[in-house]
């Protein structure tokens, strides 16, 4: 454990949390463990051991493709479980407008899952990758960190239905100018609601012309 000379709070690290036991509650699709844990406090000493039920999943990627000479995104639409109760203003629908994703599950690294990513889902060949940040989803209850990225595509002929059959994929390719894409984030019905494709899009409106010029040679 650090202090830090300038009056902030303690800094704790992973030997500061001890987990007393964990159980594996479900096998599925995904995976579920619970978890006994106990942890060190700002006040000092210990917690008492408490439960905590923890959602397992693999590290992912994402990638925002980008065209900077039509200054548009290549987006892709499907189908997710998470959100098929989904109601809203304009009646919800569990069909999601994404950045092109997938788990890395393999020894394969993140900038090469994106790549191959883009390709199955999109069809898109991505010439450069620029890495926007590394974060946890959602870490007060799954172990999920997504690596987000960039990509620099052509997006002329973008388009249609793609994904792989046998993982029950059903992609179709939307191809929007960086203007729609930003006003459907705004939106509150809008269908860019989802955390990877806001990051994105907020770290593209931030750097776009910087990418304009480097990618243009501009």
């Amino acid at each position: 454990m650090t202090i830090s000379g300038n009056g902030c709070s303690k800094t704790f690290v992973a030997d500061d949390a001890e987990v007393v036991q964990q159980e594996a509650s479900y096998r599925g699709f995904f995976s579920l463990d619970t978890i006994h844990l106990r942890h060190k406090l700002f006040a000092g000493g210990w917690s008492p051991v408490f439960t905590r039920e923890l959602f397992i999943r693999s590290p992912a990627a994402g990638v925002l493709l980008y065209d900077p000479a039509q200054d548009s995104v290549v987006l892709v639409e499907q189908f997710r479980v998470g959100a098929v109760s989904e109601t809203n203003a304009c009646g919800g629908s569990p069909w999601l407008l994404e950045v092109v994703a997938g788990m890395i599950d393999t020894d394969e690294r993140a900038d090469q899952l994106v790549r191959r990513e883009a390709m199955e889902e999109a069809g898109c060949e991505i010439k450069e990758l620029l890495p926007i940040c590394d974060y946890y989803s959602s870490p007060g209850g799954t172990s999920e960190r997504i690596s987000l990225f960039c990509g620099h595509v052509d997006s002329t002929n973008a388009g249609g239905v793609h994904g792989l059959p046998e993982e029950n994929e059903d992609i179709r390719v939307s191809v929007l100018s960086f203007d729609q894409a930003w006003s459907e984030m705004q939106s509150v019905s809008g269908r860019l609601d989802n955390a990877m494709s806001i990051i994105a899009l907020q770290w593209l409106f931030i750097n776009r012309d910087k990418l304009k010029a480097a990618w243009l040679g501009e």
